[in-house]
């Protein structure tokens, strides 16, 4: 394969995943819209689903490369989706945790101070929220992987995209006169 179809490959995947996690995400912002609007709360979050998205996508189409070791390789595939769901999901809460004292560490006068103060912080219920929505993402991305693993390429995509095929009707008994 040359380094044009790679780059077509590796384009495809990026906005498929990205166009996934945006889905998801998407509902979340929704989800967030419409509890905040019972307070008049009003609530933007657009541009961070889409960049959310892309770089949740990213990562996880390189993660996805990361073998997990041998150990992995003769358990169920489950231990393997949950395992990685498990290990992403801690990923992004880790990261949430510390754009949370990024944010606040001029108010805490430093960046250690605001890490160390992050657990008091009024925003950690919506950073949970937002952590336990993208592991169910994960999960279900994990998930697909494995079965798109076992289909092969493509045709997971198939079986979604194709119109069912249709069963045949057991034909009725012979009516006798």
């Amino acid at each position: 394969m040359g380094w044009q179809q790679k780059l077509k490959h590796e384009l495809e995947a990026v906005v498929v995943v990205t166009l996934y996690f945006a889905a998801w995400l998407g509902v979340l912002m929704v989800l967030k819209k419409l509890v905040l609007a019972e307070y008049q709360i009003q609530f933007r979050g657009l541009s961070m689903v889409l960049v959310g998205s892309l770089v949740l996508a990213k990562v996880v189409l390189v993660l996805e490369h990361v073998p997990l070791g041998n150990w992995t390789r003769h358990r169920p595939a489950l231990f393997e989706v949950l395992l990685r769901t498990v290990l992403y999901a801690l990923g992004v809460l880790v990261v949430l945790i510390l754009e949370k004292a990024f944010e606040a560490r001029h108010e805490m006068g430093g960046f250690i101070p605001a890490l160390t103060h992050i657990f008091q912080h009024p925003e950690i219920p919506h950073v949970v929220a937002n952590s336990i929505c993208i592991a169910c993402a994960l999960l279900a991305f994990n998930s697909m992987s494995i079965i798109r693993e076992h289909l092969g390429e493509g045709n997971l995509a198939r079986l979604y995209l194709r119109p069912k095929a249709t069963k045949a009707m057991p034909s009725e008994p012979a009516k006798r006169s």
